[in-house]
């Protein structure tokens, strides 16, 4: 409840500093204030509206009064944005602008006491306008703090009394919550949108490691927070808190994990003090332990802070730092403003914050009674002392960066002030009036930019983008390029001159920060177990695949991946050619045993008329060794790349030829046991299977096969075939059979009149051996069916050319069978024993039995 809070905000007050009594006369117009006993240094002049203002004019509070670290300049900024607005007179006629200024020390208590001793004379609700100007004295509106811890709690306090409050430096992304804070405004951008900014730089440099170091305040851990949680591909190395007491141990733990966190890039996001102890704490390292080659990333609460960027001893570390700040501009008469402050001036017994500023900047005290006990050990000043002449880190006007904020939120006041008095029909207090007009204020001023507020009190989100350079005079910090909030998603918000970076250890290259370095062409990234995204192994693809970068790629079924798994090429196709090894042996081997089996016809023709060659019907063994020579001669047909014709050709030439073959030694068997039986007294069976019936079964024979031949080339014929196994590089060319039931019918053909053959053979075994073959056409007959019975499980588990090469061999095999068991002993009796080549000879045996 707003009324509970207020009474709660006023009983602190009453508690800490006594109460301050206003006298409001309507009729006369005028105010009179009784401060309390223990009221706080103020810098004021009253107007008909007066502005209240807080500053850090002092860092750190040593004991009440007595501070340390001054900067009083930048309340000046608000004295000359007002001071020029009441001499033109052009914004707010016929009125005049006020101003109470209180020193807030940087830290929330002295902030929110500060904020009491302002609003202590708005404690009176019935304080009101007359004829539109407000009782002298009374505060409607603060500008303040810098430091975003500070502007919580003030902003707390004011929300209350609605009184609204424009900080220009609190960039706390939570400060645009209206619920928690309906009267807080800003010309100081969220750092939502600073967060942005350094994503946006992060990942265009691809830093893929970073630390990340925050100030333990409001302003610190937000921003650190909101960037930890960013996803945009990075990882967070190391997240520290840089405690508020600057303890050495402390400091000296993140300096040691920094260090071994193996990040080269790390972001600072803390104010300037937080952010000075730490780097303080990394020079007492600097000799032993080393944090020079950091490249350090600044939040723009210091990228622009003259306590780090001048003193030499930095330079080491942080020379090459980019960082965020706001726009700034060259305000005309500012400079000369400012440095015209001094001791002696006629109002200068007004600013209770000169005397202090003037001794910390000049090394001496101002007579006795200067009220500073820690300078009374130094020398009187002369006189002569002049801020014009001197060069420092309070004399760079070059451009104004917190200035313009200061200036801006001045005039978004002066604006809310002038369209509120156009309209004389609001009712109700000042202050919440005021702070309606401050949320429709819209404007360009004279720099050319808009001025305005969105729903949360956010102003327009610009920065620049600085590098802080060594140049011969020290560091400069140098503008390198800017990051637009406002550009749309067809516009980039980056813009960087890059060629102007000095990174640091004054380097032109950009820094690598990485937990693991980028993957290699042809590997893949391997997430480490417990670690970071960001952290991975690199493992080479498997072959096959390819690589771009962050995981393996099948190639195509036809490509197959190089050595290095790079890139995909067509698969090297393989099938058994004639320039193969292999392919060149079994054709030795297969035109080897045709000529042998020319020989045994060139030796059977000369000696055609000799009683071994006739015995057994020499017809049949010239068309057995006309088949054998086709059989060799077929499985040259199995060797090359398979087309339509050869694949068709292969397996109806091995069918026929050899049920051609099988037929001549099935004829020759049937002869001999015909022979054996027409010896018997009234034997007619000769007549039955002459040499007209012996033709005719070979030829009804293998008509069989060529039928069978037919079909199976008319119904499903074999046809080329590319298999692409994934797990090879190569294509395999091979002729698919088409229809396996033909196969099976060809082969089975072929095995039935085997073992037919080896049947009838068997049985004329016992034979006398001077007459018959059927001793070695059984031996044939065994070599032969054992060489096909073992083909089919070697045929079946061969892969690719490996399969044909299993097929020519079990056709070579056969034949050399068939013509060395049946030919090769005739041939050793013609050529070796021609005394056994006699019809006497063959005859013996006959006799005998």
């Amino acid at each position: 409840c707003p009324a509970i809070e207020i009474i709660y905000f006023l009983l602190l007050h009453l508690l800490w500093s006594g109460m301050s009594v206003v006298i409001c006369d309507q009729d006369e117009q005028q105010c009179k204030q009784t401060p309390g006993s223990l009221s706080l240094p103020v810098l004021q002049r009253i107007g008909d509206v007066t502005l209240g203002g807080l500053f850090p004019l002092h860092e750190t509070v040593v004991e009440p009064h007595h501070q340390q670290s001054f900067d009083t300049l930048i309340s000046k900024d608000m004295i000359f944005a007002i001071e020029e607005i009441n001499r033109e007179g052009k914004l707010l006629p016929n009125v005049t602008l006020g101003y109470k200024i209180y020193d807030s020390c940087s830290t929330p208590y002295q902030a929110l006491k500060a904020a009491m001793e302002l609003m202590v004379t708005e404690q009176d609700s019935e304080v009101e306008m007359v004829d539109n100007h407000m009782c002298p004295g009374t505060v409607p509106v603060v500008i303040g703090d810098a430091g975003s811890t500070q502007s919580l709690v003030v902003a707390r306090f004011l929300g209350a009394f609605h009184v609204p409050q424009v900080s220009y430096f609190s960039s706390c992304a939570c400060l645009s919550n209206k619920k928690e804070y309906p009267a807080f405004l800003r010309t100081m951008p969220s750092d939502l949108f600073q967060v942005d900014a350094l994503v946006q730089l992060v990942k265009h440099f691809q830093w893929t490691w970073v630390g990340v170091i925050a100030g333990d305040d409001v302003y610190g851990r937000s921003g650190a927070a909101v960037f930890a949680n960013e996803k945009f591909g990075a990882c967070v190395a190391l997240q520290e808190i840089i405690p508020k007491n600057h303890a050495r141990e402390a400091l000296a733990a993140i300096v040691s994990r920094i260090r071994s966190s193996g990040a080269l890039v790390v972001l600072v996001f803390a104010v300037e003090q937080d952010a000075g102890a730490l780097f303080d704490e990394a020079l007492r390292h600097e000799a032993s332990q080393g944090l020079t080659g950091i490249q350090w990333l600044a939040s723009e609460a210091w990228s622009t802070a003259p306590v780090l960027s001048t003193p030499p001893k930095y330079h080491q570390i942080l020379q090459g730092t980019i960082g965020l700040a706001v726009r700034g501009v060259y305000i005309p008469g500012l400079q000369d403003f400012l440095l015209r402050l001094h001791p002696s001036n006629p109002d200068a017994s007004e600013n209770p914050f000169l005397i202090p500023f003037w001794e910390k900047v000049f090394g001496c005290r101002l007579g006795a009674n200067s009220g500073n006990q820690i300078v009374n050990d130094k020398p009187l000043c002369s006189g002569s002392e002049d801020l014009r002449s001197m060069k420092n880190i309070y004399s760079d006007f070059s451009k104004l960066r917190i200035s313009y904020n200061v200036y801006k939120a001045v005039y978004a006041i002066a604006h809310a002030i002038k369209s509120m008095m156009s309209c004389k029909k609001d009712a109700g207090p000042f202050p919440l009036k005021l702070l309606h007009y401050l949320k429709e204020v819209d404007y360009i001023n004279q720099f050319g930019e808009e001025t305005k507020f969105d729903h949360n009190g956010d102003p327009v989100a610009i920065y620049d983008l600085l590098n802080w350079q060594l140049g011969f005079d020290g560091e400069q910090i140098v503008t390198i390029g800017m990051f637009d909030g406002t550009a749309t998603a067809d516009q980039k918000k980056l813009k960087l001159q890059e060629e102007n970076i000095i990174w640091n250890g004054n380097k032109t290259t950009v820094p690598e920060s990485v937990c693991s370095s980028p993957c290699l062409q042809g590997t893949r990234k391997a997430i480490r177990p417990n670690f970071p995204i960001c952290c991975h192994d690199c493992v080479v693809c498997r072959a096959g695949e390819i690589s771009n970068q962050t995981k393996c790629v099948l190639c195509l079924p036809q490509f197959w991946s190089n050595v290095e798994r790079t890139a995909c090429f067509p698969k090297e196709v393989d099938f058994l050619s004639f320039s193969d090894t292999m392919g060149i042996t079994l054709i030795t081997i297969a035109l080897l045993g045709s000529l042998c089996t020319c020989w045994v016809i060139f030796i059977f023709s000369c000696h055609i008329s000799s009683p071994i060659v006739r015995a057994n019907n020499s017809e049949l063994s010239f068309l057995l060794l006309f088949s054998l020579t086709l059989c060799f001669l077929c499985s040259l047909t199995f060797i090359g790349r398979p087309s339509d014709w050869s694949c068709m050709l292969r397996q109806t030439a091995f069918g026929i030829t050899f049920v051609l073959c099988i037929s001549c030694v099935l004829g020759k068997t049937i002869v001999v046991l015909m022979a054996f039986r027409a010896t018997l007294p009234g034997s007619n069976l000769m007549k039955w299977f002459g040499p007209v019936q012996q033709r005719a079964f070979i030829t009804l024979s293998t008509l069989v096969q060529v039928i069978i031949c037919i079909i199976w080339l008319t119904v499903a014929p074999p046809t080329p075939q590319k298999l692409m196994p994934r797990e090879s590089a190569i294509v395999i060319l091979l002729c698919d059979e088409g229809s396996a039931l033909g196969f099976a019918l060809v082969l089975g053909y072929i095995g039935l009149l085997a073992c037919l053959c080896l049947f009838l053979a068997f049985l004329a075994r016992k034979l006398p051996d001077n007459f018959n073959e059927a001793k070695y056409i059984t031996f044939s007959m065994l070599i032969f069916c054992a060489v096909w019975v073992a083909f089919i499980p070697a045929y079946i588990s061969s892969p690719g050319k490996y399969a044909v090469a299993v097929e020519i061999f079990a056709i070579l095999a056969s034949s050399y069978g068939l013509l060395a068991c049946i030919f090769a002993p005739k041939c050793y009796i013609i050529l070796l024993k021609p005394e056994k080549n006699s019809r006497k000879h063959l005859m013996s045996k006959t006799s005998v039995q």
